[in-house]
């Protein structure tokens, strides 16, 4: 077998030789690469469920007030604004949102915890979510709402009490309201939880809330128009109070708060970064003391013709070959380590196949890198002074 148009059997006997060694190489980088795969796969989870809800939105232009960072921390503006949109020929229809957090007390346990309440207009299906549409009119009765059966089981076992057909009360804020129906959305590092009511409810349940003051405005445009001419014509005739945005710019608008504005973006960058570093330093100190268990043996290689060239390939196939070995029990643990998060956040945390190569290379390159810095003990194997 070759590698690199070299043999392999010299790098690969050499590894074996020492199967203690071998097997604490492959454990350590396994070990960084557990620690690279949970990394990412957190801050994917990060960046897709906060941006779940802007996904699901049934719009092309996105209104919110311009001091608005991101969804947790919406402010609000008239919905004046919104309405005046139509002013363009372009614009079909418009939809307010409001939202807001409030305390939901567990009805089992009396423990309060905080979610997401979002009102709406029961008259018009805005959200793209499992579960929303048919229950839509559900939500037209008093003090009704939906409840999100993804959310965290802290807030009691509603989804199960109410899919045994039993009336499921809890108190949000102080008014104690009925869950109607069930949809999908899922957690989120903003949100552990998300209830879907109309704007009347919502009005009844927040009594410091103003009618026509909303967090988002929707707004759908006729078929044939294009969403960033039209957005950047809202730019210019609406007053600067609000932000335009098409809906993809809403999304990344809602990834980039998350990426650069908190801790929680960063601390995953840099825990990635320390596995690759954690890595590298065990596999040079493996592959530092493998050359120099055996500078005696490279030296006579090099005493009868063989250049510093063809050591260092030995060194880079050993490194590879650690890679590989040491790659395969990482992403199999990994898969296993995600399995478990997902049960115990409900945070979208899964493997996908542009990561996992994104991994295959980091651990190549990491142990690449191990292996050329562990190289140059060689240069110290001169045949004259060893023998």
């Amino acid at each position: 077998m070759n590698l690199f148009g070299k043999k392999i059997p010299l790098a690969w006997l050499q590894l074996k030789r020492e199967k203690t060694r071998l097997a604490v190489a492959l454990a350590g980088i396994a070990f960084a690469d557990i620690l690279m795969f949970m990394q990412l796969g957190f801050q994917d989870s990060l960046y897709y469920s906060n941006v779940r809800f802007h996904n699901s939105l049934q719009a092309d232009i996105v209104l919110i007030n311009a001091q608005s960072s991101a969804l947790l921390s919406m402010k609000k503006f008239s919905q004046r604004r919104l309405y005046k949109a139509l002013d363009l020929s372009a614009v079909e229809s418009v939809y307010p949102i409001y939202l807001n957090y409030a305390s939901w007390k567990n009805p089992v346990t009396g423990i309060p915890r905080n979610l997401l309440v979002i009102g709406i207009n029961p008259e018009h299906n805005i959200l793209n979510l499992p579960g929303v549409r048919e229950n839509l009119d559900k939500i037209k009765l008093p003090d009704v709402v939906l409840y999100d059966r993804s959310s965290r089981q802290e807030y009691g076992p509603i989804t199960a009490n109410f899919e045994q057909g039993k009336t499921v009360t809890a108190e949000v804020g102080r008014k104690l309201i009925k869950v109607g129906g069930l949809f999908t959305l899922g957690a989120s590092f903003g949100a552990d939880g998300n209830l879907i009511t109309s704007d009347i409810n919502f009005l009844r349940m927040f009594l410091n809330r103003q009618k026509g003051l909303i967090d988002i405005g929707l707004i759908k445009l006729k078929p044939g128009n294009d969403e960033k001419l039209v957005a950047q014509q809202l730019k210019q005739y609406l007053t600067p109070d609000v932000r335009v945005f098409t809906k993809q710019e809403f999304i990344d608008f809602e990834r980039h708060f998350w990426a650069s504005s908190t801790a929680i973006g960063f601390i995953f960058t840099l825990g990635t970064i320390m596995g690759f570093i954690v890595g590298t330093v065990i596999v040079y100190q493996i592959l530092y003391t493998e050359v120099a268990d055996h500078l005696v043996e490279y030296a006579t290689l090099k005493a009868i013709g063989y250049t510093q060239k063809y050591l260092l390939i030995v060194i880079i196939q050993e490194a590879f070959i650690l890679a590989v070995l040491g790659y395969v029990p990482g992403i199999a643990f990994s898969l296993f380590l995600y399995q478990r998060a997902r049960e115990a956040t409900l945070l979208p945390v899964f493997m996908h196949l542009g990561r996992a190569v994104l991994m295959l290379i980091l651990t190549i390159l990491m142990c690449f890198i191990s292996g050329a810095m562990a190289v140059r003990k060689l240069r110290y194997a001169d045949p004259a002074d060893i023998f």
